[in-house]
């Protein structure tokens, strides 16, 4: 690994949270403390059917230590048709089995739903096409409907967030993500609408409804969209190569090093195929943790209704590599992050 590199592996355990609390804080220390070292495990949960990390377990006899969830069905238009969000339960008890807690948020436009199946059904409501919902207009004026819908919908989420807060779970928070790809409607506008919904999302969250435990992972996937280092401690990348292509990324990792001149922790938020611990080594793509993508990226259906391995993206060998490698840690090795040491506490340790 290269002197520079090396140098921009040391990142400050500190969080962009006005009074991070206590539990986030001993998480970002343990991510400072092991990055550049060794890589979290982890995987998203599916939204109708949650498998994943059981067909895990089964081949591997490890758990992932990162789990993935998501808000999508807690969105208010997705609610006002039926849905029931039921990761933020599934989240408190992963958190209370040892693991890490990641959310993202397919936030359902607040309104201008098309509703024309199949395509631009109500359910794929956060994509740009099945929705006339319009950012840029929306954020002209805080005194216009579309902009008291969006605080609606964030408020809504925020109920979730305190009952992940009022637990004492830290959370790996990743909202608006993928912006620069144009394909969410909070993206479809450009960085300019997308940075200013960023900060205004930060500001309610952590101001107006106190939610201290979030640690602000960013993925926008492009510098021009970046909020600023004041918005953001971790900065991910979500990445999708082709059916069974174990490579380190390390051309992303370089690209994410371009973002900001200050040291943040890179995360591999999303992907498809796993990286290969071997050559995310001998590359210098040292990712803080993965995040596989629920369903056919890692299980399959049998004809008897039972889940396996699925061996489409990732081949059973790659998996048990992946989860067996010292590279790489599992739920299994993490320490209890309730207490794991805060900078301060070893320096008390230290004098005496």
């Amino acid at each position: 690994m290269n002197m520079h590199l090396q140098g921009r592996l040391n990142v400050e355990p500190k969080l962009v949270s006005p009074r991070a609390s206590e539990n986030a804080r001993r998480l970002m220390a343990y991510l400072c403390d092991l990055y550049g070292r060794r890589m979290l495990t982890g995987q998203q949960y599916g939204i109708d059917e949650t498998p994943e990390v059981d067909v895990i377990f089964r081949a591997t006899g490890k758990y992932p230590a990162v789990g993935g969830f998501d808000f999508m069905n807690d969105s208010p238009s997705r609610v006002e048709r039926g849905t029931v969000g039921m990761d933020t339960e599934r989240a408190i008890d992963w958190w209370r089995q040892g693991g890490i807690v990641t959310f993202c948020w397919h936030w359902n436009a607040p309104a201008g739903l098309i509703d024309e199946p199949p395509d631009r059904g109500w359910h794929r409501g956060f994509y740009t096409e099945a929705t006339t919902f319009d950012i840029e207009a929306a954020l002209r004026d805080d005194t216009c409907e579309a902009f008291g819908l969006l605080m609606r919908d964030i408020d809504a989420i925020a109920v979730r967030l305190k009952q992940l807060r009022d637990e004492g779970i830290p959370v790996l928070w990743r909202p608006l993500h993928e912006a620069s790809g144009g394909w969410f409607w909070w993206g479809a506008k450009g960085p300019e609408p997308y940075i200013k919904l960023w900060r205004i999302l930060f500001d309610r969250l952590t101001r107006k409804h106190v939610l201290d435990n979030l640690i602000w992972v960013w993925n926008g996937q492009h510098r021009d969209w970046y909020p600023g280092d004041a918005f953001v401690d971790i900065i991910g990348e979500d990445i999708y190569p082709p059916e069974r292509t174990y490579v380190s990324h390390i051309d992303r990792f370089r690209q994410v090093l371009g973002y900001t001149s200050k040291n943040k922790i890179i995360a591999l938020t999303e992907n498809g195929p796993l990286p290969d611990p071997d050559r995310m080594i001998a590359d210098g793509a040292p990712w803080a943790w993965n995040c596989t993508w629920y369903g056919s990226f890692v299980c399959e259906k049998r004809e008897d209704g039972t889940w396996d391995v699925g061996e489409q993206y990732t081949e059973r060998w790659m998996l048990n590599k992946f989860y067996d490698h010292p590279f790489t840690v599992t739920r299994d090795e993490l320490p209890d992050l309730t207490r794991y040491p805060l900078p301060e506490e070893r320096e008390i340790g230290k004098k005496a």
